[in-house]
């Protein structure tokens, strides 16, 4: 089983004399670029504090597994649980188990659908997708004005797994943004999911672009699919300079794309952020303290005008 178990250290809880705390993580899949980089500042935060224990597991996209894996840790006693949804409409049983047992759950970056009536002793961490598309297609918008397509533009869009809340969200900001009077030029040909994948969506684009239609950007819910749709417009021959491709995540690989003047857009998502915010609102609800249900690390637009800040 693909298991991190993670001894690190809560010298702050220590010294005001709270009890160290074992945590459990259930991730949805150890194989995501993006969630590697929450996972990480997961366990780069633990190894600041002391005394305390997380075991991290991966969920590998199973919905059924990752629902064990919360019962399993249930069952082992640990005092806080931090989950990573495979499926976000399939979160409610999961905080029935976590309530029943009267052990604190937090959500982490993927939006729980019991948002609204998450029980006490339950918070999500993440941050605000209303954003991350919105800014992404706002500045889509003006790079097609400066490219003087104001009379017209055509656009694709490639979206996450529809299963979870943040590919719903992302989505609805481009429409919303594409409907907006300065930005209404635009309009969408197509839109499928390709699952965050890039390799599904290289497969997408190479299959529109066979297509023969004629378009101006490209807009990934995600690096992932944006980069595999940059791969697919390369390898047809297409001018990166001819497209504006927009993604979501600011990972390396799409940072290095964006230097390369491939890709035009993207906006960084804390992900480091997320993983050591839910550590911290875990240990927190362990203790009792009270929390605020919603903790949003806030989203940040990267251009080539200022990825130099974004780079490590």
């Amino acid at each position: 089983m693909n298991k991190i178990l993670l001894t690190a250290s809560l010298a702050a809880f220590m010294a005001t004399g709270a009890v160290a705390q074992q945590i459990g993580a259930s991730i949805a899949r150890f194989d995501d670029n993006g969630l590697t980089v929450m996972r990480n500042g997961m366990t780069d935060h633990m190894e600041t504090l002391s005394g305390a224990s997380l075991q991290m597991e991966d969920a590998q996209d199973d919905v059924a597994r990752q629902l064990d894996q919360i019962n399993n840790f249930i069952a082992s006693g640990v005092d806080a649980i931090i989950v990573n949804a495979v499926d976000t409409n399939a979160t409610e049983a999961m905080s029935q188990a976590a309530a029943a047992a009267g052990v604190p759950l937090v959500y982490v970056n993927r939006q729980p659908i019991n948002m609204d009536t998450l029980p006490d002793g339950q918070a999500f961490v993440a941050s605000n997708e209303i954003e991350s598309g919105t800014l992404a297609a706002f500045r889509m918008c003006q790079d097609l004005r400066a490219q003087g397509k104001s009379g017209g533009a055509k656009a694709y869009m490639l979206m996450g797994q529809l299963s979870n809340q943040a590919a719903v969200q992302r989505s609805k900001d481009f429409h919303d943004v594409i409907g907006m009077d300065m930005c209404n030029f635009i309009t969408l040909i197509d839109e499928q999911t390709a699952n965050w994948s890039r390799d599904e969506a290289q497969d997408m684009m190479s299959n529109w672009i066979s297509s023969g239609e004629e378009f101006d950007a490209v807009f990934g819910n995600n690096d992932e699919m944006a980069i595999g749709a940059i791969q697919a417009m390369k390898a047809s021959g297409i001018s990166m300079e001819d497209v504006v491709v927009g993604g979501v995540d600011a990972t390396q690989d799409a940072l290095v794309a964006m230097q390369a003047g491939d890709m035009d857009v993207t906006v960084f998502q804390d992900l480091a952020g997320q993983g050591a915010g839910s550590i911290d609102t875990a240990i927190k609800l362990a203790n009792g303290e009270a929390v605020d249900k919603t903790v949003f690390i806030p989203f940040k637009l990267v251009t080539p005008e200022n990825i130099d800040e974004f780079l490590n």
